[in-house]
């Protein structure tokens, strides 16, 4: 019978990631920064593009501005740098700290934002953005 259950099993192949942070495609234009995907990544990533504008605008320490699909800075950032951050913001306020899953939402209650994974329930409080 264990056999049998083995051969109704369907065949294992290589795990792929279903949680894919799209590549940022920025450009520079004088002293500014344009992120052309920017709702792309916060469609992604399952976040408002308003929480994550004021994490990067906050993080670069400079204004910025966000007109639909894509995200102004008043200052020159390399990819790199951008990219590093916003691996940080994944890490801070989209993956589960308890099962490192990306199934989460950001809730606040009171004045304190927590992020609750939908897969294992654990809640978590994060930093504010201010």
């Amino acid at each position: 019978m264990l056999e049998n259950a083995y051969k109704q099993l369907p065949d294992v192949g290589e795990e792929t990631k279903r949680f894919q942070i799209p590549r940022v495609d920025s450009m520079l234009q004088g002293n500014q920064t344009i992120i052309r995907n920017f709702a792309q990544i916060a469609e992604a990533l399952r976040r408002d593009p308003k929480h994550l504008l004021k994490y990067f605008t906050r993080e670069f320490a400079t204004p910025g501005g966000f007109d639909g699909t894509r995200a102004t800075f008043q200052s020159k950032k390399y990819p790199r740098l951008i990219e590093s951050k916003l691996e940080a913001y994944v890490k801070e306020y989209v993956l589960c700290k308890e099962c490192k899953k990306p199934d989460t939402k950001l809730v606040k209650e009171d004045r304190i934002t927590f992020l609750k994974c939908d897969a294992c329930g654990a809640k978590s409080p994060v930093k504010s953005i201010k």
